[in-house]
């Protein structure tokens, strides 16, 4: 049976794009082959990670995240702060945070995390934490490397005015590859303005 590898997200403006680029430039260095950073135009706002699924499936999915989204009116995010998880002394993910209106961005997880589970599709543990993925440290670097770089993360300004209207939710599609996953919309919920 013919599967897809896919996921549940909102898709970043240009401009939040552009700001990212500029933000990884500063933190790179000749020196970081321990941190695989992800393209720009690659960065995206996951709501839940679906792994393989049929594809004889995609209707229902869809149909699910359009029931999870009624009821739920365009909103605004923006990109602010710099952050790591889980520390800075064991850095796994390089991510930059999100404000604005988190409440309506809670509930619509929430409500495709649950219509998600119905489907058969595993309850995330972990709480929702909003942010935006820049980079993944694919080895544990010298401690020296690891002080460098910390120093950098603290001495880094991140002044991003963009925002990011939120008026759709994506299915998408990832196409593992040796040179890092490319995406591509399979799918697109429009959230609906009501009078």
């Amino acid at each position: 049976m013919d599967t897809v590898r896919s996921f549940i997200a909102i898709e970043l403006p240009q401009a939040v794009r552009t700001e990212i680029g500029l933000l990884q430039n500063k933190l790179q260095t000749p020196q970081q082959n321990w941190i695989k950073w992800v393209a720009p135009e690659s960065v995206h706002l996951t709501l839940k990670f679906l792994g393989d699924i049929a594809i004889d499936r995609l209707e229902e999915i869809i149909a699910a995240m359009e029931d999870a989204s009624s009821g739920i009116v365009p909103f605004k995010l923006k990109v602010q702060e710099l952050g790591v998880f889980p520390n800075l002394n064991r850095i796994r993910v390089i991510w930059v945070g999100l404000t604005g209106d988190l409440e309506k961005l809670q509930i619509l997880q929430t409500n495709i995390e649950e219509n998600m589970e119905i489907l058969g599709f595993p309850a995330e543990e972990r709480k929702f934490t909003p942010h935006l993925t820049l980079g993944r440290v694919r080895f544990q670097p010298p401690s020296s490397d690891l002080q460098k770089f910390t120093r950098l993360m603290e001495i880094t300004k991140f002044d991003c005015s963009c925002e990011i209207d939120v008026d759709a939710v994506k299915l998408m599609k990832s196409e593992l590859t040796p040179k890092g996953a490319i995406y591509s919309k399979i799918g697109s919920i429009k959230l609906k303005t009501f009078s």
